[in-house]
């Protein structure tokens, strides 16, 4: 068992796809963060009749169908695309975390209803409940996605914590814990919480780039940040008619997706081996 969950990004951090990934998530998060001040206004609008331009030195990125700045747009939508899917990654494993505690850790008739709740809303495509729920706004406002992205993903998060639970309440120390008279809310956060971190923490990483690629389908659609908000889902749809005679209007945008999901992906691969005991 890895002993902390320091010892586990350490861990992480020694397999070389862990370096690849933070380092990849730290490129697009830090030019997201710092970059918007030193370049135009994302919504500025020079030349309109030019349309779309192609990279220079001006734009390093091009310009879009109405002249406005491709990497300004790009890094100020990457803001939104990354705070929309760590807040709603937040906001599922809250609510998988809760829900899989108190059921493993009941266990009995409690358990038996709330897995089978479980079961029946993962038969349901989350895809599916998104443009059912998304469908009935007209403008979404940024909240009310983060919210309903982040509640309609928790349910296989319930069902990893819940079976840790159920095999961490075999381990004598936890047996010992309950014999000695400790408040069940103690055992569960002294004991319980933090050795199943290890696994929630793989499905953290995971739900993220699920959560990128949610967002900028539904922005594609017309259904998540709504234009003329930049993200990068929206920014591909806005080049959708431009494929041909102005890649780099989509190649940009679509390559930091990419770039986004393949960064979270490798570092969910390294904490997954990292929790593998055989390369203890």
């Amino acid at each position: 068992m890895i002993g902390s969950l320091a010892d586990l990004l350490r861990r992480a951090w020694r397999h070389p796809s862990g370096r690849w990934g933070t380092l990849v998530l730290l490129l697009l998060a830090l030019a997201s963060l710092l970059l918007p001040p030193f370049l135009a206004d994302p919504a500025a609008m020079p030349d309109v009749v030019a349309g779309a331009t192609p990279p220079s030195a001006a734009h390093p990125f091009g310009t879009d169908p109405l002249n406005r700045d491709i990497l300004a747009r790009l890094v100020t939508g990457g803001r939104i695309s990354l705070a929309i899917a760590g807040l709603a990654v937040l906001v599922s494993l809250t609510i998988g975390t809760l829900v899989g505690l108190a059921a493993g850790y009941a266990g009995g008739w409690i358990d038996a209803l709330v897995m089978r709740l479980v079961d029946a809303a993962l038969a349901v495509p989350r895809l599916f409940v998104l443009l059912l729920l998304l469908v009935v706004w007209e403008r979404i406002p940024l909240g009310a996605l983060i919210l309903v992205l982040g509640t309609t993903g928790w349910f296989a998060t319930s069902r990893l914590v819940r079976g840790e639970v159920l095999r961490l309440r075999r381990e004598p120390f936890v047996e010992a814990s309950a014999a000695l008279g400790a408040r069940p809310w103690r055992t569960i956060a002294r004991h319980l919480l933090p050795n199943a971190a290890g696994p929630v923490l793989v499905a953290a990483t995971l739900g993220v780039g699920d959560v990128i690629l949610l967002e900028a389908g539904l922005s594609f659609l017309g259904l998540g940040v709504q234009l003329p908000t930049p993200s990068w889902g929206g920014m591909v749809l806005e080049a959708r008619p431009l494929l041909v005679s102005a890649p780099w209007t989509a190649l940009f945008p679509g390559g930091a997706i990419v770039a986004t999901v393949l960064g979270v992906n490798l570092v969910g691969d390294a904490l997954q081996a990292a929790l593998d005991p055989r390369s203890a």
